[in-house]
């Protein structure tokens, strides 16, 4: 232990120490830290950019955003190529973060309320429909 940090710590620390969603994380990297501490990156670059929230609303932003980053270090289809399709219609990478992550909360609504298995297929559909013209008129 060094300075109060685990040894598991200090590597996450070297590995990454902060996260904009304006570029994308080293997949590598972003995949070899642990969850919460993806979290508390997402978390923080909000709080840095005062980003305001409904109370509570920060950590469940900062979950959908660490989602949407870990299907691109993953590089789980179509996500990837969303974020550039949307980047390329001109969308900054964060937006398109957002649009992409509005899809699986909505999915996830779904499934909480219905009680039904999370369906792969209408989701990948819904992203391959996803376009930033649609999005910015609310319509995904």
């Amino acid at each position: 232990m060094v300075l109060g940090l685990h040894k598991k710590q200090l590597i996450e620390i070297k590995i990454m120490q902060n996260y904009h969603p304006s570029q994308s994380p080293a997949p590598d990297e972003w995949l070899e830290i642990d969850e919460s501490t993806r979290v508390d990156l997402v978390r923080d670059y909000h709080e840095m950019a005062s980003t305001e929230f409904q109370d509570g609303a920060e950590d469940m932003h900062a979950l959908i955003h660490v989602v949407v980053e870990n299907q691109i270090a993953m590089n789980v289809e179509p996500v990837p190529a969303t974020i550039a399709k949307l980047t390329r219609q001109g969308l900054k990478r964060h937006e398109a973060i957002h649009a992409v992550g509005a899809i699986i909360a909505e999915d996830l609504f779904e499934l909480f309320k219905n009680n039904q298995a999370f369906d792969i297929k209408r989701y990948r559909r819904r992203l391959d429909k996803l376009t930033a013209k649609r999005w910015m008129k609310g319509q995904y």
